[in-house]
């Protein structure tokens, strides 16, 4: 592949495609949210036996939108609270092990960590949307023709319910809490950071779900492509390729970036052919909020070693 594949740094710094936002964008988002209090907020925590000193961990289940079941991690600091927060999210269908590691490891910096598991893809959250069309493959097609049953509604909606209770559990300070995730789990941390006002800052690596039109068009691997086939699947009927795009329009990064108000921190590489930088730049430079971009000339949709010191240095600046 040549380096890089997408635009010239210089270009995709100035990049600032038109919003695709419909009308009802803003109130989409608010009915979304008036129907997610409507839920109860109810959570459980359950004590698990993991190899550390210093920390509790606890298996979470919450209810979600739409009453589902959502399951994940909660671990915090065994020390005098209240401790700063962080929520983190995994990628698309990638959580090995459920990363209950990783959220030690924080806790163990003197985080409160809750980990989400992603409805339908990890763990025992329950994905109870019943959708109308798509679903061809993956998770980026089911309910496409509709907004309000397109998938990400509810999981970004559970996204924000996740920030509600870990700022409502005894210990953690609601007033310091951080979003973080890599891939999809960054699209959700910038999404929630863009829906509730409790996150203070977002750490986002190779962020997902961003500038649709574009990766459609150039991506040449990963989830995106599940929506080419779809299309593909469907090419007889041009009007559900309109339809299936201004369904997108809702859940895109690049629309719901000027609704962010805390400080952003992300990274690219400028050869990732999962999320193009170009998609990513996209979201980036359509923010209003302070935000910091680190581009890793080399590095495609992987982990940076690179970014990992100031990722740290950032959560401790704006957290501890």
């Amino acid at each position: 592949m040549n380096q890089p594949y997408d635009m010239p740094l210089s270009e995709l710094k100035e990049y600032l495609p038109a919003l695709t936002r419909e009308k009802d964008f803003n109130a989409f988002w608010e009915n979304s949210l008036s129907e997610l209090e409507s839920v109860p907020l109810e959570y459980s925590l359950d004590p698990i036996d993991y190899p550390a000193k210093g920390i509790k961990m606890y298996k979470l289940s919450f209810k979600g939108f739409n009453n589902s079941h959502i399951s994940g991690w909660f671990a915090i600091p065994q020390t005098q609270g209240p401790h700063p927060g962080i929520l983190h999210f995994h990628g698309y269908n990638w959580a090995f092990d459920g990363r209950h590691h990783d959220v030690a490891n924080y806790a163990l910096r003197g985080y409160a960590v809750l980990f989400m598991f992603c409805r339908g893809q990890q763990g025992d959250s329950i994905d109870n949307v019943v959708s109308t069309h798509g679903h061809s493959t993956g998770w980026m097609t089911k309910g496409l023709l509709s907004p309000e049953k397109y998938y990400y509604r509810a999981v970004y909606m559970d996204a924000v319910r996740a920030a509600e209770i870990l700022a409502s559990i005894e210990g953690v300070n609601k007033d310091k809490i951080a979003v973080v995730g890599e891939s999809q789990g960054g699209a959700l941390a910038l999404a929630t950071a863009a829906l509730s006002p409790i996150p203070v800052l977002s750490v986002t690596e190779y962020p997902f779900l961003s500038h649709f039109n574009r990766a459609i068009d150039i991506c040449p691997e990963g989830p995106y492509g599940e929506l080419n086939e779809f299309f593909r699947r469907n090419s007889a009927d041009p009007q559900i390729e309109i339809e299936a795009k201004k369904t997108l329009s809702y859940f895109d990064m690049m629309n719901l970036a000027p609704n962010i108000k805390c400080h952003c921190l992300t990274s690219i590489g400028l050869v990732d052919t999962i999320t193009p930088p170009s998609t990513v730049f996209a979201a980036f430079n359509h923010m209003k909020c302070s935000k910091e971009i680190s581009v890793f000339r080399y590095f495609g949709h992987e982990y940076i070693p690179g970014f990992l010191d100031k990722k740290l240095k950032t959560l401790m600046e704006f957290l501890l």
